[in-house]
């Protein structure tokens, strides 16, 4: 009997030591994991020697990717400097393409750390993502061949509109005006190869880019300017990643000083856009309208 009461309290003991055991082992994880999730963002960049940036890869002259596969654009020149300004090499930044559609996602998912990909600022993107002070100015316009009689959203009523999928223009018409009929694309590349071969007749998109696709196809014309509010262009955060957001902020505060946004304008831009084209209806210095 007595062989048999020690065996139990022997085995009570060891299953006291193995909780005690197990305990101690969930403390250590957990405290692990608090200590990695309070490492900061800027540090965990720091850490990695590298900033992942989201930029279009097919929307010249804002994020392109040229002839020899390198990432070119107004976006690009900001991302290079955020690199330089973070980790002391312009070099130390991994561009990653992304799609209208697919911004908000890519910082979601941790897929990137900042998106640079002609972002505009909308209350709805704004409770998803956090947005920095802005650095351009957009509204929305509208594409034609020259030969099609257009001047307001009255004159697409009977017409096919093409749209990029994610884009404010997208929003602004599907809201707007859902009795107009549209034709989407994912890619911006698709979008305006549509409208070239007449898949529709007209197309829908931020005016600055506009600006700049007409220049060189004398068959089309900006037949609506400005349509809508005028918005403007941020780079955007994971949501409550304030480090980051008031890194960048305070760089683009800093860079009012030199006038930046200004060169990179004149360095990316100035070519695209036809000369009636004022630098100061687009670009915003220091982050204040």
């Amino acid at each position: 009997m007595k062989r048999i009461i020690s065996s139990v309290i022997l085995t009570l003991f060891v299953a006291f030591l193995s909780a005690c055991s197990n305990s101690s082992s969930k403390e250590d994880t957990n405290a692990t994991s608090a200590g990695t999730q309070a490492t900061s963002t800027l540090e965990t960049i720091k850490n990695n020697g590298v900033v992942r940036i989201g930029v279009f890869g097919d929307k010249p002259p804002f994020g392109f990717v040229d002839e020899k596969g390198a990432n070119q654009g107004y976006d690009v020149v900001f991302a290079k400097r955020i690199a330089q300004e973070l980790l002391g090499d312009e070099n130390k930044v991994q561009f990653v393409l992304v799609e209208a559609a697919n911004r908000v996602e890519f910082l979601k998912s941790d897929k990137v750390d900042i998106i640079l990909a002609n972002f505009t600022q909308t209350p709805e993107r704004a409770e998803q993502v956090d947005f920095t002070l802005p650095y351009m100015k957009v509204a929305l316009g509208v594409v034609v061949p020259q030969d099609l009689n257009v001047t307001s959203v009255d004159d697409l009523k009977d017409k096919t509109l093409i749209l990029n999928k994610g884009t404010t223009a997208d929003a602004f018409f599907t809201t707007n005006y859902p009795e107009i009929k549209s034709l989407k694309f994912d890619q911006n590349t698709e979008t305006f190869a549509a409208l070239l071969d007449g898949r529709g007749q007209a197309l829908a998109h931020d005016n600055t880019l506009l600006f700049a696709w007409v220049k060189d196809k004398p068959n089309f014309k900006v037949a609506i300017q400005e349509l809508g509010n005028k918005d403007v262009i941020a780079a955007a955060v994971k949501k409550g990643n304030d480090e980051l957001k008031n890194f960048i902020n305070d760089l683009i505060v800093k860079l009012a000083d030199e006038q930046f946004f200004h060169k990179a304008y004149d360095a990316t831009l100035k070519e695209a856009f036809t000369d009636d084209i004022d630098p100061e209806s687009v670009v915003i210095e220091g982050g204040k309208l």
